[in-house]
């Protein structure tokens, strides 16, 4: 399934708002008496839940580089302080 069928305003929400976002949706679903028309309901949960998946991950990365970044630079000062 791609993302790019859901609104383009949810590639612009952060994480807590599309989780918002998709609560909402879970909870609409769980009131549905009648499971044949939520399909199409699960179909774009499912594809909140591929942006919201894909959106984590990138902060992840992004996490790990700033501190791989960090401990670079301590590491750098500690040396420094050693040859002074």
């Amino acid at each position: 399934m791609k993302d790019k069928n859901l609104p383009n305003d949810y590639n612009s929400l952060s994480l807590e708002e599309l989780t918002g976002v998709a609560n909402k949706m879970v909870e609409d679903l769980e009131s549905q008496k009648d499971l044949e028309s939520s399909i199409e309901k699960y179909q774009k949960l499912i594809k909140l839940n591929n942006i919201i998946e894909k959106k984590f991950q990138k902060n992840v990365k992004t996490i790990n580089e700033k501190t791989k970044e960090n401990i670079a630079k301590i590491i750098s000062k500690k040396n420094e302080k050693r040859i002074k």
